[in-house]
């Protein structure tokens, strides 16, 4: 099926006399008629639900919807994105441990890794994702699990090549994270050597705002037993001794995540959040065509404006990244366009001030039109030196276009400009 259908279709499938709309399973248990039917899940947790601390079945349709969006083996909700990359990271890496990852990506994401994950003994170099393959290397060690990058960087809007980040990665034995959060439906990092996909569905896969939530979906392609995880291929002690890739093969990744990094962490996702999750879904490649279509118009018309500096959005001629969007993102680089106005600071608050139409608030991907100063909001917490690798100027403005018509969108922006 096309996205369009598996965003409609996939997931839950009404039987005979059963709601058409899925229903939301409001319980956090359930019943069984024996005990040894529940020791039976424990040993299986694939086969039935226990709790909804690790699984609900709302959520697991949704998780379903979303794994057939990724093309994925199967996936796992959590309570927002910054969950998602918390125990995605943390199910394979411990104290010791080393990690790579894309200098460009989301700054709440890069205080995760360079200051918590710090504290818990995990280090994490970053690199230049447009460096040569060689440099890249050279920030891998002996003790480093995985390396990490984002489709479109948040706010720096770079397109990462997947291809070489995931050849970099499978000639180490490691796996490729891949954070797709701008990009549902626009590219599939599977198809390209990613082996996790992370998303914090409270951006484009809810798109209305009404939400916090994240998914980990796994491409089940990864081979968790080449030597270098032995988390994977020797007894769970806090799991009755289970050997995960043993019992579960191409789910291992997920299976584990579940039962123990989210029985331990406690960051599932809430039936109520997943059913509203589902009716984002529903629309979900709807809503990216129209971003990408009124954002690459936003696009040409500040990259032509005598007030702006620079613009970044993957579509325009000049942009450093116009060939890897149109290898990994030929339907669109999605709403979100980043610019710095002539005059810095002072430029980009007066131009944000004077929106009447789009929304000043802390978030993106939203079916409206949103608008952020990075570097005094989101990115604050970084040092200049994380700001600069991260793509961040202090003038740097995050316009996140929304499904307004383009006329409404671009008569607010320009009189926004008028007023620099």
């Amino acid at each position: 099926m096309r996205p369009e259908t598996i965003a409609l279709r996939a997931g839950y499938k009404p039987q005979n006399g059963e709601p058409h709309t899925m229903p939301i399973y409001q319980s956090t248990t359930f019943e069984y008629t024996s005990s040894q039917h529940i020791g039976q899940l424990f040993d299986d947790p694939t086969m039935g639900y226990i709790y909804s601390r690790f699984a609900n079945p709302t959520a697991s349709y949704v998780e379903e919807k979303i794994a057939a969006l990724e093309g994925g083996a199967g996936a796992m909700l959590t309570s927002s994105g910054q969950a998602a990359t918390m125990v995605a990271v943390t199910n394979i890496c411990s104290a010791g441990d080393h990690f790579v990852s894309a200098a460009s990506i989301y700054g709440g994401t890069v205080n995760l890794f360079a200051v918590t994950l710090k504290r818990f003994g995990i280090d994490c170099t970053f690199v230049d994702q447009d460096a040569s393959e060689e440099e890249i290397q050279r920030a891998i060690k002996p003790n480093t699990k995985l390396i990490f990058g984002e489709t479109i960087a948040n706010p720096a809007i770079s397109v990462l090549d997947i291809e070489k980040f995931a050849r970099i990665a499978h000639q180490n034995n490691l796996p490729l994270f891949v954070d797709n959060t701008f990009a549902p439906t626009l590219c599939r990092p599977f198809e390209w050597g990613a082996d996790i996909i992370i998303h914090s569905t409270t951006k484009y896969m809810d798109g209305h705002a009404v939400l916090v939530g994240g998914v980990i979906v796994d491409g089940g392609t990864f081979d968790w037993s080449n030597g270098m995880f032995p988390c994977f291929t020797e007894p769970d002690e806090s799991y009755h001794g289970i050997i995960y890739h043993q019992q579960y093969g191409k789910l291992a990744f997920l299976i584990k995540a579940r039962m123990q990094m989210m029985r331990d962490l406690g960051a599932f996702q809430s039936a109520q959040n997943a059913f509203l999750l589902d009716l984002g879904l529903q629309t979900l490649p709807l809503r990216m065509e129209r971003h990408c279509k009124n954002a690459a118009q936003v696009a040409e018309l500040l990259d032509v404006h005598d007030k702006v500096e620079s613009v970044r959005y993957p579509t325009l001629k000049g942009s450093p990244y116009r060939d890897l969007a149109q290898k990994y993102l030929p339907s669109g680089c999605s709403g979100v366009i980043s610019f710095t106005l002539k005059g810095g600071r002072d430029a980009a608050v007066r131009f944000i001030d004077s929106l009447k139409l789009a929304s000043n608030v802390v978030h993106v991907a939203d079916i409206r039109t949103l608008v952020l100063h990075p570097a005094s909001s989101t990115h604050r917490q970084l040092t200049d030196e994380q700001l600069e690798a991260a793509g961040i100027t202090p003038g740097l403005i995050r316009l996140s276009v929304g499904c307004e018509h383009i006329d409404d969108i671009i008569e607010d922006v320009t009189q926004a400009l008028g007023a620099v």
